[in-house]
């Protein structure tokens, strides 16, 4: 009975933790949901890349200027309401520090610099979008290999590295809409979605720990008769 009720004891914990968590979100969605509406904010530059955080940062609308290094772009494998291909980043040197920009999206059969050519401008221009938390790593099961030029996330400092870029941003910009001549790379396919399972999951932790209390009391209640049978 001891064990049971121990049991009981613990799901619940899980099921206030999973409460709290949800909270949480729903004050993190409010959060992200004012902050895409703000006015753009200048690309956080390197004094300001020490305090960064998802939790404050992410999805801020930004704008930078500069010019972008066509020559050392990255695919990046996405699935998006477009269907299969790539995301492409491409770096953007502004005056005091290099910012990895998503571009949009680029179907396979664009996949080749050449195919595009006409959607990667030349001089300096400016670009607004969202600031995104790198990706390290890679994806589920499908882990990124700069060896091979195979990336499945957008991993900010792995692709500094690959490409040979220094004075880089910890985050990356999500282009926005603004359309790229050719119709390619498409931007503005930022998906602004958290999963908010902590109900269910807090219903199912307290579920759990009322079956624990029910298998308690039939315990205690076992031991109660037990006297009475034996006499």
């Amino acid at each position: 009975m001891t064990l049971t009720l121990l049991l009981a004891a613990g799901f619940a914990a899980l099921g206030i933790w999973q409460i709290e968590r949800r909270a949480w979100k729903h004050e993190l969605i409010a959060a992200v949901s004012a902050r895409i509406h703000r006015a753009p904010v200048a690309a956080p530059g390197p004094a300001e890349w020490p305090g960064l955080s998802a939790g404050d940062d992410a999805y801020r609308r930004i704008v930078a200027t500069g010019r972008f290094r066509h020559d050392r772009e990255t695919l990046v494998q996405a699935v998006t309401e477009r269907g299969a291909g790539y995301w492409l980043l491409t770096p953007l040197d502004t005056p005091t520090f290099t910012l990895i920009v998503n571009r949009g999206f680029v179907p396979r059969d664009k996949r080749e610099a050449a195919a595009r050519a006409a959607g990667n401008p030349a001089g300096t221009l400016t670009v607004k979008g969202l600031l995104r938390m790198s990706e390290p790593g890679g994806a589920f099961l499908r882990a990124n290999d700069a060896a091979r030029d195979r990336w499945y996330s957008r991993d900010v400092a792995g692709i500094a590295k690959a490409r040979g870029l220094d004075r880089v941003a910890p985050y990356f910009l999500d282009a926005d809409a603004a359309p790229n001549a050719g119709g390619y790379p498409a931007g503005g396919l930022t998906v602004v979605r958290f999963r908010d399972p902590h109900l269910v999951y807090a219903l199912t932790w307290f579920a759990l720990g009322g079956i624990s209390l029910y298998f308690s009391w039939l315990l205690w209640r076992s031991a109660r008769l037990r006297p009475n049978m034996d006499s």
